[in-house]
């Protein structure tokens, strides 16, 4: 890319891009007078500003970079996890979850696991997803660095810097406010980048036919291909080991980030449960219509751009394209809207990490911690989280598997005392725990297992082969955990018997319409001290 004609065009609309979120950043500051309106923006977003803030939760670097890469050498099969699994979760979230959350009144997820489990879940909890915030905000440092040394030739380790600490600066400073704000006009931007390569590519081509005829992959004969095939398997691995890492793909995202703290945040930043709810809908829907187009891009570019595209340059695919067939100034555009995707999960990321900390593992020390004293700690956890997950950055310098080894540390210990625990009465706190360090330490001996067939498959490239394992044994350990918290909970419901869904006051939770499909025009009636 330096030696694209128009770079200076790109870089000055990256620029540009900078300066308006620190601008938004500052102008947000001036809207956080408290904790609440730093992290949940006064629970006061309407449904245009919820629903692409929640898209945006995770339509970043590994949707746009990421997703077009994978597809570019797998097909359809490499993008599974996202943005099909990311739109899974989004529906599931908005069936299953959303209207208790948000009528629950919380604040974090380990608010519900407080509140439903015990203190010992909710720390435990706390540190997990923190730590895995660390890799998901690492993957989009990784993936701005990856745009400044490709458009400056800047060593990647500059470029990173730069990212964290501009994305770091303007969250601190605004919050929930700054972030919102920003993923409304980034919405526009992708999107419509998206659509304008994506047509550009139709009309130069003669067509989607013409399209479908010249997609393809390097590493499989059956680019749209989205089960195991029989002669090829699942990303090359066949039987067990394939549908294990099948399933997986599907699970990392589509059930490992429905108890995530950036997307809660978000729905309960909503101003009620049903904006909450239609806002999640219309996300998955916008995510899926629009995220389909980076793998197809990727897929279509094996013909524009040749099959012979490898390693870390496979991850500018997407921007090769808009190079190819958009004009200058709609590819600085586009390459600026990037820029703005990654940093929109970047922010959400540090600032669900950054709430966590003070919320469920600071306050269960010091219960009496005053509103002031608890902005002022959450805004420097922020910060602490941007240096830590910078120094993962610089460490790892991949984005794709980054992105989803967060999400699978959430899924084999997470999801089975989340989602089952909001609807089955006998579900413990013993049972809750039993689940996640069942799952976690049986996921960590299963990928050790696996690995040792996987350092073959992949002619002992370690990187490769530790990634797969991870995925493959993450299957048989989330089964383990839903068991182990089953099985527990109903032996041990005597001597730790359960609770009752409640929500921040103490008040059991109203399972009236719990699911997200009926009675979504009528007013909610929100929870209170009083209730």
């Amino acid at each position: 890319m330096q030696q694209y004609e128009y770079a200076g065009l790109i870089v000055g609309g990256i620029v540009v891009i900078l300066f308006v979120r620190l601008a938004i950043g500052y102008w947000a500051s001036k809207r956080v007078e408290t904790t609440n309106d730093y992290v949940l923006a006064g629970r006061r977003l309407p449904i245009w500003m919820a629903a692409p803030s929640i898209m945006a939760t995770w339509f970043a670097a590994e949707t746009l970079m990421g997703s077009s890469s994978e597809a570019y050498k797998y097909g359809l099969q490499g993008v599974i996890f996202d943005p099909f699994g990311a739109t899974l979760c989004l529906a599931l979230s908005g069936l299953l979850i959303v209207r208790l959350a948000r009528r629950a009144q919380y604040m974090t997820i380990m608010d519900f696991f407080q509140h439903r489990y015990g203190t010992a879940m909710s720390v435990v909890g706390s540190v997990a997803q923190i730590i895995g915030y660390f890799g998901w905000t690492a993957a989009q440092i990784v993936a701005g660095g990856a745009i400044l040394q490709a458009l400056l030739g800047w060593d990647l380790s500059v470029g990173m810097v730069l990212v964290a600490g501009v994305v770091t600066i303007y969250t601190m400073a605004g919050g929930l406010w700054a972030d919102t704000a920003l993923d409304f006009m980034q919405m526009f931007l992708t999107m419509g980048g998206l659509l304008l390569i994506f047509g550009a590519i139709l009309w130069s081509v003669g067509g989607l036919e013409a399209f479908l005829g010249m997609a393809g992959a390097q590493n499989t004969e059956y680019p749209f291909a989205m089960l195991p095939t029989a002669e090829e398997g699942y990303l090359g691995y066949q039987g067990i080991e394939g549908w294990f890492y099948y399933i997986a793909a599907w699970m990392a995202i589509g059930l490992g980030s429905i108890p995530a703290q950036d997307y809660l945040q978000r729905t309960c930043a909503a101003k009620n449960e049903n904006v909450a709810v239609k806002s999640t809908y219309l996300a998955a829907f916008l995510y899926i219509t629009f995220g389909i187009l980076s793998p197809f891009i990727g897929m279509a570019a094996y013909s524009a751009i040749g099959p012979d595209v490898e390693g870390e340059a496979t991850q500018f695919i997407l921007i090769m394209m808009a190079m190819e067939y958009l004009p200058p100034v709609l590819v600085a555009l586009f390459v600026a809207a990037l820029a703005s995707a990654l940093m929109s999960t970047s922010d959400s990321s540090m600032l669900a990490g950054a709430t966590m900390f003070t919320e469920n593992i600071v306050k269960v020390f010091k219960p009496d911690l005053s509103d002031k004293s608890q902005l002022f700690l959450t805004r420097a956890a922020l910060v602490t989280s941007g240096l830590l997950s910078l120094a993962i950055a610089l460490w790892a310098e991949t984005i794709y598997q980054l992105a989803v080894l967060a999400n699978t540390c959430i899924l084999v210990g997470m999801v089975a005392p989340y989602i089952i625990g909001m609807y089955w009465k006998k579900a413990n706190h013993i049972g809750a725990l039993t689940s996640f360090f069942s799952g976690t330490i049986s996921w960590i001996f299963l990928s050790m297992f696996y690995y040792q067939e996987t350092i073959v498959a992949n002619e002992g490239f370690v990187q490769d082969a530790v990634w797969d394992a991870v995925y493959i044994g993450s299957t048989p350990a989330f089964f383990i955990s839903v068991i182990a918290f089953i099985v527990v909970s109903l032996a041990t419901g005597k001597i730790d018997p359960p609770k009752v869904l409640t929500n921040i006051y103490g008040k059991p939770v109203s399972m009236k319409n719990a699911l997200g499909w009926s009675k979504l025009n009528e007013e909610p009636v929100e929870a209170s001290a009083a209730d």
